[in-house]
């Protein structure tokens, strides 16, 4: 829990760095739920980052949280999904499965 806690604020300080913090008011960034600090790190920071987010997190809320607010993003950051598809959560087909997940999560958004 406390290696946990340690690489979560390393994360954020170098989100502050990048400069990618600021429209978060300082109290708030340290309640950052994790969904938002996978995305946070994913967009804006390297593969090194990202692989700690792996060693705090579960494949599956890494992958959730990717399909959910990433890949929902659409063709923003296609080519960026791409690789996350095939470098870390192996699908056979990336360009098929990404387009997949945007069009699941835009019909999810549209039916609610």
């Amino acid at each position: 829990m406390k290696q946990e806690e340690s690489v979560k604020q390393y994360l954020i300080e170098k989100l502050k760095q990048e400069h990618c913090l600021w429209s978060y008011d300082n109290d708030s960034i340290h309640d950052m739920p994790d969904d938002v600090l996978i995305e946070l790190v994913m967009l804006y920071l390297d593969i090194d980052e990202i692989n700690m987010l792996f060693s705090i997190f579960s494949y599956k809320k890494m992958k959730k949280a990717w399909i959910e607010n990433v890949v929902a993003q659409g063709e923003r950051y296609y080519n960026l999904n791409y690789f996350f598809a095939w470098y870390y959560f192996h699908a056979k087909c990336p360009r098929s499965y990404v387009k997949a997940m945007a069009t699941r999560q835009l019909n999810k958004r549209l039916a609610a």
